[in-house]
């Protein structure tokens, strides 16, 4: 019988995975390259910067509960049908995703349009990111309750992001990290157009085992949606829980930690590592680790997750960042291959434990159905509340990274090369190797305090935790 049951899981595992290819293609290279593009080639200034993600960390907190509560509430089947949000969203997430690399004119330094041009790239893009991938989660926790296919789930999209991630090293081989602008401009257009044929794919073939009950439960003309404190009172429910208020405070910094190493690791290696040591091809290869290693290393412990749990791993991740940390800090930023490894590594730490956090989510979810005896769960509710709480880190670590960098001469020093004042150059380099050691260091710390409570910790020794119909 369960074999059957897995056999029947497998096209529905397949479906639902599409979206992680199509989505880590465009979410890997928008994250890795756009602080970058938009600092360094459009040369926009430190205020604008600010600005741009204080607007974006606001619509990114708001955006996840809204659309949270749209599609688990909603009337129109384009936003109460997981598959059919993904399937109409797919189109609008691709060309959002294309905003960022194409000026709106030839931009001067300080010029106020790049300021524009990034609050817009950013609120879409994430707004599509956000109404897609929403759906996604949801199906996670709504396709099936046993751990076994849900580590199903977890396999299948390991192998889709393994795919998926590897747009940052194609794009780097062949753009020479983005130093030809227009391949880069090319591979971006390709990379779109796929993304959004894997996504339709998941629109036309994934199913809920919900979905049968949507039009009993759909509000119609005589049944009325759910009022306003009906909606509070659901939300105080789930930050009432304790796993899930501990869950919040250890996935903000989480979040904080994916988008600090996306989002620097390239400026790091950049200017800490010199060319002579570690050639452009040789850092592409080094940055397609730090994207592809993490679903391999998830593959790999596909294993410990059925034995151990996924509480279990993800705790040992942060004792291994905070081990790494150290020895790095202690070695000296003059090992440039020690350090090279070493941020691949925390990239690969982080990407790969980030991975397995629709796991105790889901488990969130079931308890919630269960404790509240709900007819059906709140699933995009408690996706999007979690990120109303860790989504503003995603704009925190390039806002606090970049005005620490800036205090030590990062926005002249950039582009000066062999001709920057040595003296200067070197208070940057320090500053950058502290901030590549301390941050992990500090945020995985705190990280194992938040974790260590939380108590749903077995769930991979129950077959089924909920009875599914």
């Amino acid at each position: 019988m369960m074999a059957l049951s897995g056999f029947r899981l497998r096209p529905a595992a397949l479906a639902y995975c599409m979206t992680t290819l199509g989505a880590s293609m465009m979410n890997s290279m928008f994250s890795f390259y756009y602080v970058k593009l938009f600092l360094n080639k459009y040369k926009i200034s430190e205020g604008a910067f600010h600005q741009a993600q204080v607007i974006y960390m606001v619509w990114n907190a708001v955006n996840d509960p809204l659309f949270g509560y749209l599609q688990d509430n909603a009337r129109a089947a384009c936003c109460s049908r997981r598959r059919l949000s993904i399937l109409y969203g797919a189109p609008f997430y691709a060309l959002a995703f294309l905003l960022p690399w194409f000026p709106w004119q030839m931009y001067t330094a300080g010029d106020w349009l790049s300021g524009v041009h990034l609050v817009v790239a950013l609120c879409a893009f994430d707004g599509m990111l956000t109404f897609v991938l929403l759906a996604q989660c949801a199906l996670f926790a709504e396709i099936s309750a046993q751990h076994q296919s849900r580590l199903q789930l977890v396999s299948y999209s390991q192998v889709a992001s393994l795919v998926g991630s590897s747009s940052v090293l194609f794009c780097g081989l062949l753009s020479r990290n983005m130093d030809d602008f227009a391949t880069f401009q090319c591979v971006a257009v390709v990379v779109a157009t796929l993304a959004c044929g894997c996504m339709a794919y998941t629109g036309l073939y994934s199913e809920s085992r919900f979905d049968s009950r949507v039009p009993e439960h759909t509000p119609g003309p005589t049944q009325p949606g759910l009022s306003l404190m009906a909606v509070v009172s659901m939300t105080l429910q789930i930050l009432a829980q304790r796993d899930f208020q501990l869950f919040v405070l250890m996935n903000f910094f989480q979040v904080f930690m994916v988008a600090f190493c996306s989002n620097f690791t390239l400026i790091f290696a950049d200017q800490l590592i010199p060319p002579d040591v570690l050639p452009s091809l040789a850092k592409s290869l080094m940055y397609g680790a730090g994207f592809i290693c993490p679903q391999i290393l998830v593959l790999c412990s596909q294993g410990l997750l059925q034995k151990v749990g996924y509480y279990r791993l993800i705790l040992l991740s942060f004792y291994l960042e905070v081990g790494v940390a150290l020895v790095m800090l202690l070695l000296g930023p003059q090992h440039h291959y020690i350090l090279a490894f070493f941020l691949t590594t925390i990239m690969v730490l982080v990407q790969a434990a980030f991975s397995l956090f629709n796991l105790p989510l889901a488990d969130i979810i079931d308890s919630d159905l269960y404790t509240h005896k709900r007819s059906s769960p709140l699933s995009s509710m408690v996706f999007g509340t979690n990120a109303l709480f860790t989504k503003p880190a995603q704009s925190l670590a390039p806002m606090l990274v970049v005005s620490i960098l800036n205090q030590f001469g990062y926005e002249h020093l950039k582009d000066a090369g062999a001709m920057a004042d040595p003296s200067s150059l070197q208070k940057l380099h320090s500053a950058m190797f502290s901030l590549v050691c301390l941050v992990p260091l500090s945020v995985a710390t705190v990280q194992i305090l938040a974790w260590r409570p939380f108590s749903i910790r077995d769930s991979h020794t129950v077959d089924a935790k909920y009875i599914e119909t």
